[in-house]
């Protein structure tokens, strides 16, 4: 019967160094989970090619085994043998492998999907041309054992071994050794279904980078010419004014400050200039500094070595390095702490810095593009911003136009935007023209972003597929973003008064008007301070109440019929002390 080696077995060509205690103070089913535990550590950490991992763990295998010679054959799509690896593998040693496959052991192993257990391989039928590679010494045998190597239900393979039995080998019984080769042969199976995905995902990945770049190539012209496909929509002349700016400036390395309110788009007009630019084809990183505290945030920028703090169980590289030939952007710099501002510094002076807890310096070649909708000026001089920081990013300045200030964009984006939301929804949403009224005539104090969600927020909550002016939430006094545009006025780009649209072609006033309204006193009755709706209301309190009448007290459907915003027939109401009705 096959048994576990004995330290008196003599060592032949194929041991490896190493060899596990088999003292009687261990059972054989320690010996067992202590193999299958060593290699299962081989199979977690592959060393190159498949056969080289497979190589090690018969070599592992024969210092819990006595056993002469191992092999595991692969089978491809056809059942036929693939691959056959062997103790102490090598391209060399391949031919060689598959000239010693044991066909008709291994048919059988394959055709019962069972393990096979031969005693003596002279006497076998299935080993009837069988010829021992080497001298037998007097009274001794060889035996065979072969389980199957599974993926699930099929057999992808074999795990065989021949062991030389004389007067000094301890028997036992076989089972023994089929359960311990049978729990290897499992590792072997998961490990070749593990490394198999990974190959058919990294293949894909592969597939798609390939098209990607195919594609980009095919559209490199017409990019170039229109930074829609970059996200960027619109044709206003403010809008092109500021992409003109940004392509002549990403000819150059020059640092680029870009400023602007929140929601105009920073990022975009960030990765315009990096793809305008001679870095198009070197990587893009970015980073939004008021996200991240002081300590983390040097980490992200300049990496960190194994062991720096807490945590740092590696090293890694920080955005800097990342970025080495390429764009950096450094969203929010206005928000960053003026000890962080002096290690920054540094970098855009020297181009060098050093990872955290480490001490080799390292250079990189960065163009920086900053943004912010701070008032650096005045932060400058307040003494919370460097000002050697401020002239180091501010090189370049270009200024990004506010929704209000490219009008002509919102019908195309609102468009753009609902697209957006059809496709991620799978719904069909179309906008009338009372709904392009309502859009065009709002301020939009969050700009481009604000306008994606006033979108988004109507088609969620539209009952049909073609929105009109009654779905938006402006329409029924719910629109909460009037409380932005008392913020607006003191902001450091403030809200520029649009000149007022002729009222003949639209019904709907300007909401821009209320822009410097005291929002919280108008909400509580106050009245409300001079150039607000409530001074351009030039209708009459008879006329007011005949409208709430006929439109039986609902304030959105008088302000429809009088030509005026719901929130200006709430001043009118409040201006006459008008008792409203409730029904």
């Amino acid at each position: 019967m096959p048994a576990l080696a004995t330290p008196t077995m003599p060592r032949r060509p194929e041991r490896p160094v190493t060899s596990y205690s088999r003292e009687p103070s261990h059972t054989r089913a320690d010996i067992a989970l202590r193999g299958v535990y060593e290699i299962s550590k081989i199979l977690a950490v592959p060393s190159g090619r498949l056969e080289n991992t497979l190589g090690n763990v018969l070599t592992l295998l024969s210092s819990f085994l006595d056993m002469h010679h191992g092999l595991v054959a692969l089978l491809d799509d056809h059942g036929n043998p693939r691959s056959v690896v062997g103790i102490g593998w090598s391209e060399e040693r391949a031919h060689e492998w598959f000239g010693r496959l044991p066909e008709r052991a291994f048919a059988q192993i394959i055709a019962t999907e069972m393990p096979v257990v031969v005693h003596n391989m002279e006497t076998s039928p299935l080993f009837a041309d069988w010829e021992y590679d080497q001298p037998l010494p007097p009274d001794s045998r060889v035996s065979f054992i072969g389980v199957p190597i599974r993926v699930g239900n099929k057999v992808i393979g074999t795990l065989t071994i021949e062991q030389v039995w004389d007067e000094t080998t301890t028997y036992h019984a076989a089972d023994e050794d089929v359960r311990f080769l049978t729990m290897v042969a499992n590792l072997i199976g998961q490990t070749i279904a593990l490394m198999d995905i990974v190959s058919r995902d990294r293949q894909r990945l592969m597939d798609q980078q390939r098209l990607l770049e195919k594609e980009l190539s095919t559209q490199a012209g017409p990019v170039a010419k229109n930074m829609s496909a970059r996200g960027i929509v619109g044709s206003s002349s403010a809008l092109r004014h500021a992409l003109d700016q940004i392509k002549l400036v990403a000819r150059s390395h020059s640092a680029v400050l870009l400023r602007g309110e929140s929601g105009t788009g920073k990022e975009l007009f960030a990765r315009a200039t990096h793809d305008f630019s001679s870095r198009a084809n070197k990587p893009f990183i970015k980073l939004n500094c008021a996200a991240l505290p002081e300590s983390v945030l040097e980490s992200e920028l300049f990496g960190h070595e194994k062991g720096a703090f807490t945590g740092a169980v590696s090293q890694r590289k920080g955005r800097f390095e990342l970025a080495d030939g390429g764009t950096l952007f450094l969203d929010e710099i206005g928000d960053t702490s003026p000890a962080f501002q002096v290690k920054l510094l540094r970098v855009l002076q020297e181009g060098e810095f050093e990872r955290v807890g480490g001490t080799k310096t390292l250079k990189v070649d960065v163009r920086l593009v900053c943004a912010t909708n701070r008032n650096l000026e005045e932060a400058v001089a307040a003494g919370e911003f460097r000002a050697d920081l401020y002239y180091r990013i501010n090189v370049v300045s270009v200024r990004l136009p506010a929704l209000r200030d490219r009008r002509e964009d919102i019908p195309v984006l609102a468009d753009e935007f609902l697209r957006r939301f059809d496709e991620e929804h799978h719904t069909s949403h179309k906008l009338s023209q009372s709904a392009y009224n309502v859009l065009s005539n709002c301020n939009f104090p969050g700009n481009v972003r604000e306008l994606e969600n006033c979108i988004r927020r109507t088609a969620t909550l539209s009952h049909h597929d073609r929105i009109s002016d009654d779905d938006f939430a402006c329409r029924h006094d719910e629109c909460l973003s009037a409380v932005l545009w008392k913020t607006a006025v003191s902001s450091p780009f403030p809200i520029v008064q649009s000149r007022q649209p002729d009222t003949a072609a639209s019904p709907v006033q300007p909401v821009e008007t209320v822009a410097t309204g005291d929002a919280a006193g108008m909400a509580s009755g106050a009245a409300p301070p001079a150039g607000t709706p409530q001074d351009n209301v030039k209708i009459g309190r008879q006329e007011l109440v005949e409208a709430l009448e006929s439109s039986g007290w609902v304030q959105a459907k008088a302000a429809r019929l009088l030509g005026l915003s719901p929130r200006q027939i709430g001043y009118a109401i409040r201006k006459y002390d008008v008792e409203v009705k409730r029904f």
